[in-house]
């Protein structure tokens, strides 16, 4: 926890990289360069150490993203490109903006992928038919 402490003070980024969980993958390596340092009397091997499993961490987090928005139809991407995030949206008015005409083709291509992935959300979520559904882009 120390050195999410220590560097989310540098940039408030890091509190959102999980350090501990990535060092914790290679604990033994995390050790060897701790006793590294020890016995040189400096921090270098240490300090490489965990700029290395930072640099890993955001490597399989760009993949991720990569591969999620590989996961995005066109017609998705389309929809969300139009929408704010944070505004509440009917049905109806989304549709217009995408010139789409049938019901089916918007719940179906559009709307139930983009709530499949989370990328958008109901205002009410327990009434997904309600007249007064929203739709919120995340």
């Amino acid at each position: 926890m120390w050195h999410t402490a220590i560097l989310a003070q540098w940039n408030p980024l890091f509190t959102f990289i999980p350090i501990e969980s990535q060092i914790e993958k290679f604990q033994d390596d995390y050790y060897e360069a701790i006793s590294k340092c020890h016995g040189v009397g400096n921090s270098d091997v240490f300090i490489k150490f965990m700029l290395e499993q930072i640099d890993q961490y955001l490597k399989e987090l760009a993949a991720q993203a990569a591969s999620a928005d590989e996961q995005l139809n066109e017609p998705v991407k389309k929809m969300l490109a139009l929408m704010e995030p944070g505004v509440p949206y009917t049905a109806r008015a989304i549709m217009e903006k995408l010139s789409l005409k049938s019901r089916e083709t918007f719940r179906k291509h559009y709307m139930n992928p983009a709530l499949d992935l989370s990328l958008v959300h109901r205002t009410l979520p327990d009434k997904p038919q309600s007249r007064n559904q929203r739709y919120v882009k995340n």
